[in-house]
């Protein structure tokens, strides 16, 4: 961003996660501002201006039929950690909406699942933009990696 200010999204999580379990509040709030993710029970790890990292647990509501964690519920994960990282990193005078994701099934993901999703600053310009998503398991294997489509465009003059 141009200026050192930060935005709404990313000065709650500061002011949120300095308290006891302020980073699995600011989970919740998240979760209530976009119900879907609930069903997860994502946990916010890690945000940093670009880049977001989500925790999911391997729990039985989140599996298949197989015991492992169920893609979807990956993928969910990781489109929380894009909407997230997109809302604490987008310039001012930008807007964003989702258009599409694209992921490879690259291992069994049968543990917890940390889904991280990243752009470098430069990529906040108006037109497509490719948000990098991998989700790793406990062993730093990635389970599942791709991207998010973006459309980003300029916020209209009030």
């Amino acid at each position: 961003m141009n200026n050192n200010k930060p935005n709404k999204v990313m000065a709650l999580y500061h002011k949120v996660t300095r308290y006891p379990f302020g980073d699995k509040i600011f989970s919740k709030m998240v979760s209530r501002m976009a119900p879907y993710f609930g069903t997860i029970h994502p946990h916010i790890t890690s945000l940093q201006e670009n880049r977001c990292e989500c925790l999911i647990k391997k729990r039985k509501i989140v599996q298949n039929h197989i015991g492992t964690v169920h893609v979807i519920a990956i993928c969910n994960g990781l489109e929380m950690a894009m909407g997230t990282m997109a809302e604490a990193s987008i310039p001012k005078h930008l807007r964003w909406i989702p258009k599409g994701m694209s992921v490879d099934y690259t291992a069994k993901a049968g543990s917890d699942i940390l889904c991280v999703a990243e752009v470098k600053p430069e990529q906040w310009q108006v037109g497509d933009m490719l948000v990098d998503v991998k989700a790793y398991d406990t062993n730093g294997v990635v389970v599942v990696q791709g991207h998010i489509k973006l459309w980003i465009s300029e916020k209209p003059q009030k």
